[in-house]
Parts: structure tokens; sequence; C-alpha cells
């Protein structure tokens, strides 16, 4: 079994007892909700290291254009950063518009070859393909997750993080090199990929084709996580769905999780942020707006304890606003890290009552 922190004996609990989470909503000494949305909004900005992006030009090229089964693919490079220009798959309904659009954000999964092709067919390359038709078969049940959001009327934008697909292959092993040097550089891994998610929102809501109040985040494990961050930064996003990554920090930390081996847990690390906020905390700064959150009953990488604390602390806050209704809370018994047809088809409904 991993050791629970390879440090003096007690100091893993020590750190963890400090940590009381002032921040919080109901915590906090700030009683008006939308007076501590804000605090809390920028104390997490401020955590992200990396600075905000808002006067950097889009610049978008689009090609590789293709008609598919009731909508149109096409590849889209942007600037979402000063930093590199990222290409992602833009998929979009046939019809007048303008759409509703999801941004849909990828998994980590330890596979770098393929970043969003994950989650969208690649019909410009052969070789990722065969890539992407294994990996969908072993975490969606076959299906291309945007493909179908696209065939069900949504405009859906899905790009590579950085380390995968085109902007990759990271190894798992470099994954804590990156992140280091990062910090070195007085950036944050964690931060560039809150940033460009929350560029990748705005750019998303302010194309012609999308109706930019019914634009949704959706992903799956790391892109699950995302998914609810984005929402939690800014108001481009009108809801959020979020499979297989939520649970309350201090029941994370314990022996044998895969936090506490590194590497993967980087690109979900902002530094000093648990000193102010639980990771519901964070996820709760997007109430009143509608949001769900799946989990699956066998999955190892989420404990359960982790889960039903996270879920009990976004229920009281969504309901502490009136908006109890609007929150989604769900544990499949059956499921893993998964996120099967059952959920897609679940998520697909929510999604048309909320959009």
């Amino acid at each position: 079994m991993t050791a629970p922190f390879p440090g003096p004996p007690g100091l893993h609990r020590a750190l963890k007892d400090d940590l009381r989470f002032p921040l919080a909503w109901g915590t906090s000494p700030i009683r008006d909700f939308p007076a501590w949305r804000r605090a809390a909004r920028a104390k997490v900005e401020e955590l992200l290291v990396v600075p905000r992006q808002d006067d950097t030009p889009y610049a978008p090229e689009f090609t590789h254009r293709a008609e598919a089964d009731g909508f149109t693919r096409e590849l889209v490079t942007v600037s979402l950063t000063r930093y590199a220009r990222v290409r992602g798959a833009l998929l979009t309904p046939r019809g007048p518009g303008p759409f509703p659009a999801v941004l849909l954000l990828h998994d980590h999964g330890s596979r770098f070859d393929i970043g969003k092709e994950k989650a969208v067919r690649p019909w410009y390359d052969d070789t990722r393909l065969a890539s992407a038709e294994e990996w969908t078969a072993r975490h969606f049940d076959g299906r291309f997750v945007g493909d179908e959001l696209a065939r069900r009327g949504h405009v859906v934008l899905c790009l590579d993080a950085l380390g995968w697909g085109e902007r990759g292959p990271l190894a798992y092993e470099q994954q804590q090199a990156l992140a280091s040097n990062l910090l070195n550089l007085g950036s944050s891994l964690a931060g560039l990929h809150a940033r460009e998610d929350q560029r990748a929102a705005a750019f998303l809501a302010g194309l012609d084709r999308v109706d930019a109040r019914r634009v949704a985040a959706l992903g799956f494990s790391m892109g699950g996580y995302r998914a609810w961050q984005v929402a939690a930064l800014g108001d481009d996003v009108a809801a959020a769905a979020s499979v297989c990554w939520m649970t309350g920090l201090k029941e994370m930390m314990v022996p044998g999780n895969n936090t506490l081996r590194g590497q993967s847990a980087f690109h979900m690390l902002h530094p000093g942020l648990a000193r102010y906020l639980d990771i519901p905390d964070v996820a709760s700064i997007a109430a009143p707006r509608p949001m769900l959150f799946f989990h699956g009953g066998r999955d190892a990488l989420f404990p359960a304890d982790g889960v039903r604390a996270a879920y009990d602390r976004l229920r009281a806050v969504w309901n502490s606003c009136g908006a109890g209704e609007r929150l989604r809370l769900k544990v499949w018994p059956e499921a893993g890290h998964v996120f099967d047809a059952a959920m897609q088809d679940e998520v697909h409904a929510w999604l048309g009552s909320v959009l």
C-alpha cells in the first residue's frame, strides 16, 4: 500500500487537521452569497498563478471541414493564451441556428496520444482513430460523446489540453517534470489548464452559430474536474455536468489513493488553494446555476466517503440559494470509472432540460 505521506510520522495528519477551509460558504464571515462568490472566485483566480488572457486575440483558423450524419465537422485553431496556438474539433448541427453548445473537456486516463479524439471521432487521422475507438470502447460504451451531442443539436468544441494529442504526447513519468518546470517559471500546469478552459468557453459562447445563453461544459474524469472548474471561474457557461470527478480533499488524501502518487495529480493541483477552500467549495462558486455530478459506486479513484462529503456540501450550498432543484447528484452503484451509455443518455436528457 502506498504510504500516506513521504515525511515524518504524524506530519500528514497534522497538515490535514490544519485544513479548515475558512473561505467556504457558511464558514466565511461573508453572508451575502453573490459577495461570497466574488470573493471566493477572486481567491481561486489569484492562486491560478497564470495571468488572465482576455486581451489575446483568438485569431481562429478553420480547416478540414467534412460532413457527417446531421452535422458538420471542422478543425479550429485558436490562441487560448499568448503562449501557444491550440487545435480543436468543432462540430455544428445542420440548420440555421443559433444552437445550444457544449464545451467538451477530455479526460486524463494516462493516455496521451489522443486528447480531443477521446470525445470526437477523428475524421482527419486514421492512426488516432484506432486509438480513439479503443478508448471509447473502454470508457464510453463505444460512443464518441461529442458526435452524439452534435447529432442531438449542440455545437461542440473539444480541444487538446497541454500534453495530449497534438500537444504531446507526454509520457506518464514526465508529468511531474512538466509541472515543476512551469512552477519554476512562475506558472502552473493546473492554472494553465484552467485559463485555457476559461478562454475556450468564452470563444465558444462568442461564435455566431451559438446561443450564448445556452452553453454548457461537460467532462468525464479529469474532464469532469475541468467542467465544474470552468463553471466556477466564469459566467460563459450556463450549466455543467461532471462525471466521475468530485470528492472532499481530506477523504481523497488517504493511503492507496492515486492522488498520492504525484504525476497525474499536478494537472488538478493549485498550490495553496486548500488553505482556503475544499474541492466542493470551489465547485460551489458556480451556484445557483444548474450542475450535474455523477459517481460510479465502484470507482476506486474516489472513496465513497469523499463523494458523500462533497455531495452533502454541494447540496447544502444549492439549498441555501433556494436552488436545490438545479443540482443533480447521483451515484451509479454498479458503475466504475466510466461514462457509459446509460449515464450519457441521462446527461443528454438533463442538458435538454437546462439549456
